[in-house]
Parts: structure tokens; C-alpha cells; sequence
């Protein structure tokens, strides 16, 4: 037992990297789908990433030795079904005439083996019936691959990183993870009962993608800054770096607005348009919120630093790391007014226009 925790430690201590990486797919496929995150689904969802994140471990963990391994004789595959009834008939102290024997029996690893091989894939059966909304059909058939999966990466010996498998290939073991998640989907039948069905969550969440929050303005104003940058990097190998950042300019954060009616690229997949004052889409409008955005955050920072690199040493130095300091406030400030608040930026208000979401409520869909 101390021996599973361990690997449930370890799971624990690198989930926050498993969630980094998953984070940024998971947000913007939930802002192009819904316009917004509930805690019912991020919970859900990070929740389930850590499950996996926990049973994988218990699969691989803990690594042995390339050495020992490489002398290792034991079997690598056990292909008889039901073998862990003989073994536990054969390896414990059960005799079915004495009842004296049968709590003693039940307390040897040879009963926890089978069992936690039931539990580790009940949560999986659980998960795909309540939020997945698998049937039981799907569920068997989910729940066997991923226990085909788990006892492949022990056959291989860790996808042939070590030269043999250093854990055993047990068709029981298939057996009992099928059937762990045949009881996860049974178990799920009383939740739907007490927690939001997927449908209840959705709807909440499609509810309040009908606005802009902090979060989902960041992520398009970021990546929208990271693909101009992109453009601008590509037509700079042709053009000088200042005409190519022109030209980038006006192509992203302009003429495609233009085509795209009020929104970038980025925008557009987040469900997010520039609209004017009565809610309308403004070509007029929209030029001066980009030109309005130029001038901010691209052209006056540019300005200063090239007016002060005029500046005789050694105090262009000093006001150069002056300048710098606080243009990295103006940026700190600008990203949480951004991130914490639905108010209009800068360049919003000196062009009239505002941010709002295409997401569509389910009456309209």
C-alpha cells in the first residue's frame, strides 16, 4: 500500500505540468465552443487529467534499473483467464472449509492485486458515462483499450526503453480493468442524479460566453500579437524590419477584420467581434480602433526609444532603463486591466468601439 502512494505522490508532485500543458488546448477550445469555462467543467476536466495522470504512473512506476532488468528471466506475459483465482487459491491462507481462514485471506497482497486492478480503471468508467456521455457499449470498449494500452507499455518495457518489459503482460489483467470500468459506468447512474448533467453544464457555460470575460480578451489579444509577429518575421526575410512590421499590420489586424467583419483570426475562433457603440459592425470604426491601437502600443513605445537612443551617452542609458522600466508597467497594468476587468481599453474608447461575443444562445442555435 505505502508503495501506491508513493506513485500517487509522485503523480501529485508533476500534475501541475500535465496541467500546464493541457490548460492552453483546453481554454481555447472551450472559448471557441462556448464562449466561456465553468467550475463544473474545469473541475471535471482537470480532475479527470489527474486520474489518468495517477493510473499511468501506477503502471510504469517505479522504473527499475536498465541493468537489472536486462537480467531479469521472469515471464513476460501471463495469457491464462482467470489465473489470478487459481493463484489466489493456491498463494493465500483461504481453505473454503475452514471459515477461520477467509478474513486472514482476505488481508494478503493476492486479494489487493486483483481489486486495485478493478479500481484503477473504475473512475475512467465513471468519467466517460457522466460527462462523456458514453454508453455502456463505448464504455466496455474504452475502458479494455486503455487497459490494452497500460499492459502494451509493460510489454514493451516502456515502449522499448528498456530491453524487455520489466512488468507482466496479464490478460486478467485486461479482464479486470474492462470490468472496472463497466462498474465506473454503474456507479455513475446515481450521480446524474445529484450533479449537473453535461447538457446543465454546457448551457451554463454558453450562457455566459455571452459576454467577454478578462481571460478570453487575454488569450485573443496575445495570440493575436503572436501571429502579427509571426507575419512580420516572415515578410521581414524579404523587407526591411520596419516596412515588414507595416505591411504585417495592416494585413492581420486590419484588412482580414475588414474580410472577417470585425474580428482577427484569433477573434474569429474565440467568437469575439469590434463592433461600434449601437453593437454594429463599422469599417469606418474598426480603422480607427486599429489605428488607435498602433499608435498605443506600437508606435509611441517605438518612438520614444528611438528618440532616445538620439541622446549623447552616457544619459541615454540611464533614460533608456527609465523608459524601459515604465513602459514594462504600462504593459503590467494594461494585462490585468485586461485579464480583471471587462472594461474598454484605451484604444477602444478613443475609436468608439467595443469587444463583444458572437456565442449564440441554445434558443437561437
Amino acid at each position: 500500500m505505502s508503495g501506491y502512494l508513493e506513485i500517487i505522490k509522485t503523480a501529485l508532485i508533476l500534475f501541475p505540468f500535465v496541467a500546464f500543458l493541457i490548460s492552453l488546448p483546453f481554454l481555447l477550445s472551450q472559448y471557441h465552443k462556448y464562449g466561456a469555462i465553468t467550475f463544473w467543467k474545469t473541475l471535471i476536466i482537470y480532475s479527470f487529467a489527474l486520474y489518468l495522470t495517477c493510473a499511468y504512473f501506477l503502471v510504469i512506476l517505479p522504473l527499475p534499473d536498465p541493468a537489472e532488468v536486462a537480467a531479469m528471466t521472469s515471464p513476460r506475459t501471463q495469457l491464462i483467464p482467470g489465473q489470478f483465482i487459481a493463484d489466489f487459491f493456491s498463494r493465500t491462507c483461504l481453505n473454503l472449509s475452514q471459515p477461520a481462514t477467509y478474513l486472514p485471506a482476505v488481508t494478503q497482497s493476492y486479494f489487493y492485486v486483483p481489486i486495485y486492478n478493478l479500481l484503477l480503471t473504475l473512475p475512467f468508467g465513471l468519467y466517460l458515462h457522466y460527462y462523456f456521455k458514453f454508453s455502456l457499449k463505448k464504455t466496455i470498449f474504452a475502458s479494455f483499450l486503455l487497459s490494452l494500452f497500460f499492459e502494451l507499455t509493460q510489454l514493451t518495457g516502456l515502449y522499448f526503453i528498456y530491453p524487455r518489459g520489466y512488468r507482466l503482460f496479464d490478460v486478467d489483467d485486461l479482464i479486470l480493468n474492462t470490468l472496472g470500468g463497466l462498474l465506473g459506468y454503474l456507479a455513475a447512474i446515481p450521480l446524474l442524479k445529484i450533479l449537473p448533467t453535461r447538457d446543465q453544464i454546457d448551457l451554463s457555460a454558453r450562457e455566459r460566453g455571452q459576454t467577454v470575460s478578462g481571460l478570453r480578451r487575454t488569450l485573443a489579444f496575445g495570440f493575436d500579437f503572436i501571429l502579427f509577429s509571426l507575419l512580420a518575421s516572415v515578410l521581414g526575410s524579404c523587407f526591411s524590419s520596419t516596412f515588414a512590421a507595416i505591411v504585417a499590420f495592416i494585413i492581420y489586424y486590419l484588412a482580414i477584420p475588414v474580410a472577417l467583419r470585425g474580428s482577427t483570426v484569433v477573434q474569429k475562433f474565440l467568437q469575439l467581434k469590434i463592433v461600434d457603440q449601437d453593437g454594429q459592425f463599422s469599417s469606418s470604426r474598426l480603422t480607427l480602433n486599429r489605428l488607435a491601437l498602433a499608435v498605443i502600443y506600437f508606435i509611441l513605445p517605438s518612438a520614444c526609444f528611438a528618440l532616445l537612443r538620439l541622446l549623447p551617452n552616457p544619459e541615454n542609458v540611464l533614460l533608456l532603463a527609465f523608459a524601459a522600466f515604465f513602459y514594462l508597467i504600462f504593459c503590467a497594468v494594461l494585462l490585468i486591466r485586461i485579464l480583471f476587468t471587462t472594461k474598454p481599453l484605451p484604444h477602444e474608447r478613443l475609436s468608439r468601439t467595443k469587444l463583444v461575443s458572437t456565442v449564440q444562445p441554445y434558443s437561437m442555435l
